[in-house]
């Protein structure tokens, strides 16, 4: 018997999630909250197997609510059901501890397909998905490649202009020249192969997997 918890606040979707699990064979709903603070309060006491987790929730995130839990239950398996696609958002769920993600427009046999996945150790996860994960993962590795070519000095500034931080900002706290900031700035963008302040910043967020 898999024993799975649901964390969402449309109740209509919710009530559906568990008529379906109560009337499959080999599964049960043994919880269902909808909000952050009733899902941290109810589901340790529930112990499920699975948890098919709502990305937007009224008091916080799906990704917040995932990683307070897996602090608290490290071996549970994580499915965020959501009606977004894009990769962002998917990336910020995999990285809280999500195992999979499904869409809500995902036909019935679809989610008792993932949650079983996820329960057997698997990544449940659409193919369309699963490319962007890949090709995101990929994007990372190259650009953490491109900051091992910076100098200690490179980064240093790099890290001031992802905080925003003005050419003279960065050239006072360095104890440097302006000139000499823009210098380095020069090639940081030939390095990373960017042509902004702004690309530089989040190439350095990329390679840094934030």
């Amino acid at each position: 018997m898999i024993k799975v918890a649901i964390v969402e606040d449309n109740k209509t979707v919710r009530e559906g999630f568990e008529t379906l699990l109560n009337r499959t064979s080999g599964f049960q709903c043994v919880c269902t909250c909808g909000t952050v603070a009733e899902a941290l309060k109810k589901i340790p006491k529930a112990a499920p197997d699975v948890i098919l987790m709502d990305i937007q929730l009224p008091d916080s995130t799906g990704v917040e609510c995932t990683a307070k839990i897996k602090e608290q239950m490290p071996a549970v398996h994580i499915v965020i059901v959501t009606v977004y696609e894009d990769s962002e958002r998917i990336f910020q769920a995999l990285r809280a501890g999500a195992c999979g993600y499904l869409l809500k427009r995902a036909e019935p046999e679809k989610v008792i397909a993932a949650i079983k996945e996820a329960h057997e150790g698997g990544v449940p996860m659409t193919p369309e998905i699963a490319r962007k994960v890949i090709g995101q993962f990929r994007g990372q590795a190259t650009a953490a490649q491109q900051m091992e070519d910076l100098s200690g000095r490179e980064r240093e500034v790099l890290e001031l202009v992802m905080h925003g931080h003005a050419n003279k900002a960065i050239a006072d706290r360095l104890g440097v020249t302006v000139a000499a900031v823009k210098f380095h700035l020069q090639h940081i963008y030939e390095k990373l192969h960017v042509h902004s302040r702004t690309e530089a910043a989040l190439k350095f967020k990329q390679g840094q997997g934030l």
